[in-house]
């Protein structure tokens, strides 16, 4: 009988590996991301195989449930390295019957063509950035590829890989409920399996950021903001994809592994320039780490210190529990109350004023039944003010 291990369960791990490397830096985006006219592949790709076999000198005996290429923009990586560190990782951890391993790409056409020299290299997910289906959005939002270009790829991608998720940015300046409801459909016809679908928001740092506060153009009001949230939702559970994470769609089974290893605040490992884990110690210890951000500098410190990381804190109990509940309520099917209590605090029922928590199930954005607390669609839409209700 083949074993089956439940992505976040303890004993089990998921790696984060991140390609910091973009053709350009698209305008509403804050994530660790650096142009660079050349990359030393090479050198890439045995300072991030060191790093796993570091990371795993930490993590004995762990089961590996999801690998998860991200970026910056993985598919730039040379198919090569993909296939050297999930080779490290097959080495050092114990890998899950149906381990999952996604890789993060731009559906450019020179993209595009990598996917079956990816698939090659063990890679038997793709997740692609396609962000818009409308060629004037598409260049609103930086991105170099097409609407034909995106549609070639997803096509290309569902021949290439088990599964396949795609990303869309909605709430878009100018957009309306009919437009977003057409696009959706259009995205719906390939019948994905998972769809990622995004509301815009504006980040301190980026160039939307900047083009907002000069004036150059305004974010959609918040009620059509909200409108649309609540359109999204609709469609999607009609189409068969609820939501089992606030803007992550997917059909029964077809939930990304990896991602709900972060949600139900299981352990991950995160390598490469800026990279965030949460692991349990061999001796029990809980440590936050973080990694160099700048690629130069995080790669120095790995062939000069053997070591990526920046910052390596221990986590007290009570921050396990607020992370937990904050990861945890996204999600659909909620917390279980007993994994807080795993975290090594008393009943979560004493850990919350019992009245707080009563006004917020009474007005319709909690439920708790049997062991499981649940933000409901109305919490959901409004966690972040949930959160600070909830865990002040």
């Amino acid at each position: 009988m083949t074993e089956s291990f439940r992505a976040g369960d303890p004993g089990t791990l998921a790696l984060y590996v991140h390609w910091p490397f973009c053709k350009s830096k698209c305008p509403y985006c804050d994530f660790n991301s650096h142009v660079r006219d050349t990359v030393d592949d090479a050198a890439w790709q045995a300072a991030l195989v060191a790093e796993v076999a570091r990371v795993a000198a930490q993590t004995p005996g762990r089961v590996l449930t999801s690998i998860f290429f991200g970026g910056g923009t993985p598919s730039l990586m040379a198919p090569a390295t993909t296939e050297a560190v999930i080779a490290a990782a097959d080495r050092a951890w114990r890998f899950a019957p149906d381990i999952e391993i996604t890789l993060e790409a731009n559906p450019t056409s020179v993209e595009t063509g990598r996917l079956r020299d990816f698939r090659a290299a063990g890679v038997n997910r793709a997740s692609l950035g396609v962000q818009s289906l409308e060629e004037g959005d598409l260049r609103f939002l930086g991105r170099q590829h097409s609407a034909r270009e995106a549609l070639a790829a997803v096509a290309i991608a569902r021949e290439t890989f088990p599964r396949v998720s795609f990303d869309l940015i909605y709430a878009r300046p100018g957009q309306t409920l009919d437009t977003w409801a057409g696009e959706l459909r259009r995205a719906l016809d390939f019948g994905p399996d998972h769809l990622s679908l995004y509301q815009l928001t504006i980040e301190e740092g980026t160039a939307f950021h900047a083009a907002v506060r000069r004036g150059d153009w305004a974010p959609l009001d918040e009620e059509l903001q909200a409108a649309l949230f609540d359109a999204t939702q609709e469609t999607m559970a009609g189409a068969g994809l609820p939501a089992y994470e606030i803007s992550n769609h997917a059909r029964p089974g077809n939930e990304s592994r990896h991602n709900l290893t972060y949600w139900r605040y299981g352990d991950y490992a995160g390598i490469g320039p800026g990279a965030h884990g949460r692991l349990t110690l061999a001796d029990g210890t809980a440590m936050a780490t973080s990694a160099w951000r700048k690629p130069e500098t995080w790669i120095d410190h790995v062939r000069q210190a053997g070591d990526g990381t920046e910052h390596l804190s221990p986590l007290d109990p009570a921050t396990r529990v607020d992370e937990a509940v904050m990861m945890g309520l996204r999600l659909g099917e909620g917390v279980p109350l007993a994994r807080l209590e795993r975290l090594g605090l008393a009943p979560f029922a004493q850990l919350v004023q019992p009245r707080r928590l009563h006004r917020l199930i009474e007005g319709g954005f909690l439920t708790l039944e049997g062991d499981v607390l649940a933000a409901t669609d109305s919490g959901r839409a409004v966690l972040n003010s949930l959160l600070g209700e909830l865990l002040a």
